[in-house]
């Protein structure tokens, strides 16, 4: 009988998380989700029901880089913020250390072990700034301007954060070790989303009083670009992608209410592709464009706990079953 080695000239791997940049075809047993992986192909974009969150929560940051390695961090505004944090493994969330500030509507960027918050409101707009190692959140140096409902891009260590109240445009670098303001975008707005990193992010929609605004802008490191407009405008909507030219949106509140609608973004596009399967408002989002994650937000004024899992066209991680 021909053996795995000899089709593929590797074993099969034994590892305790996923690797980080697996090649089509690579397969390994997960020991921590007790599970058979390996990277394929897509051919059919789809959202798929995740686990439901613990606990309830919308204006809720998240962090991860994939729809079965993500944080959902603080959130909620009504009742107040609560500083609950849960992790998620692609099938169930787990509670972990809380953040060292309750806070709704900040900014969150990074992986699910190695991430950063920032703003946000604490029942006001606030400049404080956290990072999270994988077991513990620290407090580090704060924005240089308080504030909420914005978005962010980046990782622990080299992020952006922009938008805000009152139409704001501002927007600020992080090193590491401090937060440096940059320019600002060209539209200013607040409940947005953002995703990418600190040299290649995107601010998509947003809102700008009365309505929501279909804008959209690319950084490139330097500045802010405007680039062709979302097909539905939307605010409180969750975001994800690697960078400027490989992002998505989804869900969020329009003049004529709220949307389970969701777009992709390839660099120069967007395009309609398939709907959540709730309408839902300030809906939590990580991962990229192929691997995404929406979770928690607000349905008919009430916090939501569901979880779906985004699985774009294109190479994927998938779980083998017996089936």
């Amino acid at each position: 009988m021909t053996t795995y080695k000899e089709t593929n000239g590797t074993n099969i791997e034994i590892l305790s998380t996923d690797p980080a940049n697996p090649v089509q075809g690579q397969i390994w047993y997960n020991t921590t989700s007790s599970t058979l992986k390996g990277l394929g192909y897509i051919a059919t974009a789809a959202w798929s029901t995740g686990g439901n969150m613990n606990t309830a929560r919308r204006s809720v940051m998240g962090a991860g880089i994939t729809n079965t390695a993500a944080l959902a961090i603080s959130g909620t505004d009504d009742p107040p913020v609560i500083a609950n944090v849960e992790s998620y493994n692609g099938s169930s969330w787990t509670e972990i250390t809380d953040v060292n500030t309750a806070r709704s509507g900040g900014a969150g960027t990074g992986t699910n072990t190695a991430s950063l918050i920032a703003g946000g409101d604490t029942g006001s707009a606030s400049a404080r700034t956290e990072i999270w190692n994988g077991s513990n959140w620290t407090e580090v140096n704060d924005l240089n301007t308080a504030r909420a409902q914005i978005a962010g891009a980046g990782t622990s260590t080299l992020a952006l954060v922009f938008a805000g109240p009152g139409s704001a445009g501002a927007t600020e670098s992080y090193n590491g070790t401090n937060w440096t303001e940059v320019n600002d975008l060209n539209t200013g707005r607040n409940i947005v989303a953002g995703a990418g990193t600190a040299t290649s992010a995107i601010c998509m929609s947003g809102y700008i009083n009365p309505n929501a605004t279909a804008k959209a802008e690319i950084w490139n490191g330097s500045n802010w670009t405007e680039v062709a407009d979302v097909n539905t405008a939307v605010y409180g909507h969750g975001g994800a992608g690697e960078s400027n030219s490989s992002s998505m949106k989804f869900t969020g509140t329009t003049p004529g209410g709220q949307t389970n609608l969701v777009e992709v973004w390839n660099g120069t596009n967007w395009t309609e592709v398939a709907n959540v399967s709730r309408n839902s408002y300030q809906v939590g989002g990580t991962g990229t464009a192929l691997s995404a994650l929406a979770f928690g937000g607000s349905q008919n004024n009430a916090d939501v706990a569901y979880t779906e899992e985004w699985v774009g066209v294109g190479p994927a991680v998938q779980t083998f079953s017996d089936a």
